[in-house]
Parts: C-alpha cells; sequence; structure tokens
C-alpha cells in the first residue's frame, strides 16, 4: 500500500504543479507584439501587431494588425487578424474575418471569412466564410457553404454543399475512387473538376485514428528503446535522476520549470540584440531537445514507479528497465488523452524530467547506488 501511495502521489504532483502555474499564465510585449501562454489566456489589450499565444484555451477578442500564431486544446478568434493567422489546436473557431491567409490544423475547424488562401485539415471542417483566394482543404467530414474565388483542392471522405457553395477557379477532388463525389453545378461545372487518386494528395492530411494509433504506438516503442539505451549506457545515472523524481516530484518539478523558463527566456532576450539574435534558434533548440530528453527520463521513472507500486522489483536487466520505460511511456501516453489534465501531466513529466536532469548536472554525486 505504501509502494501505491507514493505512485499516486507521484501522479497527483504531475498534475497539480503545473496546474497552480498555468493558473497565473506569462505575458510579454515588444513594440505592438504581444505574447501570452497559460492555461487560460486571452488577448483584450488594443493596438497590437503580430500575436503569440499558447494554452489550454486561447481566444483573441480584440482585434491585431498583424499576423497571429495560435495554439491551444480550444482556440477562438472572435476579432479581426489584419495579417496571416496560424493556428493549431483540438477545436478550432474564427468567427472574425483574416485579411491574409489562414493556415488551420486540428480535429474540429470552422472558417468565417478570409481575405487570403486557405490552407486548412481537420477530422470535421466546416467553410462558412467567403474566401478570396485559393483554397486547400483535407477532412473527414467537409461542411462547405460559402464562395471560394480561387481555386480548391478537397480531399475528404464526405462534403455537405450548402446553398450558398460556390468555386469561381478549378476544382480539384481527390477521392479513393474517382468520381463518386457529386458535386452539384452550381458549385462548379463539370468542365472546370479534375478527378485524382487520394494518393497523389500532397496537402495538409486531417487527423487519422490509424494513424494516430500507430504513431501512439512508436511513440511508445521509441521512447521503450531510448530508455533502455540510456540504462545501458549509463545506468548510475539514470537510476540517479528515476529516484530524485519518485522521492522528491515537486522538488524536481520547480526545479524544471525554472530550467525550461530560463532557456526559453534566455531565447527572448538574445533576440532582442543583433549578435545574440544568431543564438536564439539554438536557444530554442536547446529548450525542445532538453523538454525530448525530460521526457524520456521521467517516462522512465514513472514506469519504474508503477513496477514499485505493484510489487515489482526495481529493474535491474535491460529488458526489464525496456519495459518500465516502455510501462511508464503507455501509461503517460493514455493518460495525456484525457481532455486538460492529460495535457497537464504531459507537461509536467517534461518539467519533471528535466528537473531531474538538471539536478544530476549541477550535483553530480547527490546519489550514490546503481540499479
Amino acid at each position: 500500500m505504501r509502494r501505491l501511495r507514493l505512485c499516486a502521489v507521484l501522479a497527483a504532483g504531475l498534475l497539480s504543479g503545473p496546474a497552480l502555474a498555468e493558473d497565473e499564465g506569462a505575458a510579454f510585449d515588444i513594440g505592438a507584439d504581444a505574447f501570452r501562454a497559460g492555461r487560460a489566456v486571452a488577448l483584450e489589450r488594443p493596438g497590437t501587431d503580430d500575436l503569440f499565444m499558447a494554452g489550454e484555451t486561447v481566444s483573441v477578442t480584440e482585434g491585431i494588425s498583424g499576423s497571429a500564431h495560435l495554439a491551444g486544446r480550444e482556440v477562438t478568434v472572435d476579432a479581426a487578424v489584419g495579417g496571416d493567422l496560424y493556428a493549431a489546436g483540438e477545436r478550432i473557431t474564427l468567427r472574425g474575418a483574416v485579411s491574409g491567409d489562414a493556415t488551420l490544423f486540428g480535429r474540429a475547424l470552422r472558417v468565417a471569412g478570409v481575405g487570403g488562401d486557405l490552407r486548412a485539415a481537420g477530422s470535421e471542417l466546416e467553410i462558412d466564410g467567403p474566401v478570396s483566394g485559393y483554397a486547400m482543404l483535407a477532412g473527414e467530414e467537409v461542411r462547405f457553404d460559402a464562395q471560394v474565388s480561387g481555386d480548391v483542392s478537397l480531399a475528404a471522405e464526405q462534403v455537405d454543399w450548402g446553398e450558398a457553395a460556390r468555386i469561381g477557379g478549378q476544382l480539384t477532388v481527390y477521392e479513393k475512387t474517382p468520381g463518386t463525389l457529386e458535386v452539384p453545378e452550381g458549385v462548379a461545372p463539370e468542365s472546370r473538376i479534375a478527378r485524382r487518386e487520394v494518393e497523389d494528395w500532397e496537402g495538409p492530411r486531417p487527423p487519422s485514428w490509424h494513424r494516430a494509433v500507430v504513431g501512439f504506438l512508436l511513440g511508445v516503442v521509441g521512447i521503450a528503446a531510448l530508455g533502455a539505451l540510456i540504462a545501458a549506457l549509463v545506468p548510475e545515472r539514470l537510476a540517479e535522476m528515476r529516484r530524485q523524481i519518485l522521492d522528491r516530484p515537486f522538488h524536481t518539478l520547480w526545479l524544471g520549470f525554472v530550467t525550461q523558463s530560463a532557456v526559453i527566456g534566455a531565447g527572448v532576450l538574445f533576440a532582442l540584440t543583433l549578435i545574440g539574435l544568431l543564438l536564439t534558434p539554438a536557444m530554442a533548440l536547446l529548450a525542445v531537445a532538453g523538454g525530448f530528453a525530460g521526457y524520456v527520463v521521467a517516462a522512465y521513472a514513472f514506469g519504474v514507479g508503477l513496477f514499485l507500486a505493484f510489487g515489482r522489483d526495481e529493474p535491474r536487466s535491460i529488458g526489464e528497465r525496456s519495459a518500465a520505460a516502455g510501462l511508464g511511456a503507455l501509461v503517460a501516453g493514455v493518460i495525456g488523452l484525457i481532455p486538460f489534465l492529460g495535457w497537464l501531466f504531459v507537461l509536467a513529466l517534461v518539467l519533471t524530467g528535466v528537473g531531474a536532469i538538471t539536478l544530476r548536472v549541477i550535483r553530480p554525486a547527490f546519489f550514490v547506488g546503481d540499479e
């Protein structure tokens, strides 16, 4: 029972720790550009040029004159965007007009007016506002109820043509069996319709259960393989980091948060100078590489914690360590599918692993022992 409680405390700590930090959020403005991050973030400041936002829920309620770069589980744009829009999320809703191009990727997408080109891929895709340029659309279920002035490239399993659907240019349809999709004459005459095999599609692809499952399993196998490789090359160091995570999850979580914040913040500060601007990509790469390494270490520790919780001994062989890493990656991946809490859990795993790596670097003799 003590080991079960240990594993439960670890999971609870990983979930609750970042939740407190994310409630505060982060905001940074430079010139007329705005940067926002947090659990629930919104732009309400007028006079913004370019906008960068990321969070669980992201909303834009005040118009901007430049481009918008948005990422979150639920992204909502209720105001005008004067430049281009780039958005990724589980659900994206555009009610405000976009003067430039719009590039969207997610599960459920709803798009109003776009003054430039539209590139969108989603499982459920709804176009109910005019598009002045071309449109490249990929989805499982597409609701098309708007006018597109330019060409349209469309790859979809099912299309619902609305009364307002009109295509001014060439319509290229990508199908499993060319000729099966019915296109009303009022949308585009047959003379302006080209039909292709779906395998020829070169645009963005919508989310697919098959690709998602295969990608998920490949990710689990990859994490297990990396965990086993690290355990084989540096077993003592991995054991130290694993024990630190299981014994002091809150401490390593906080240290990981500070470390990643310092790296990302340094990249932003470097960008403020002409010479240091050259180092910004390196800092971004360091943050990504560190986060990935942290996830591998934390997933392994989580897997070992589950082993201990169910009465198993500490893994000692390469096979047992691979199994622990795979179990941690599998359970963490499944938890990551839970809306909101899953995203926080994965984020906490990453930060906890980064914290353990940081401790190992700055205190190499903190632990003594081997698995």
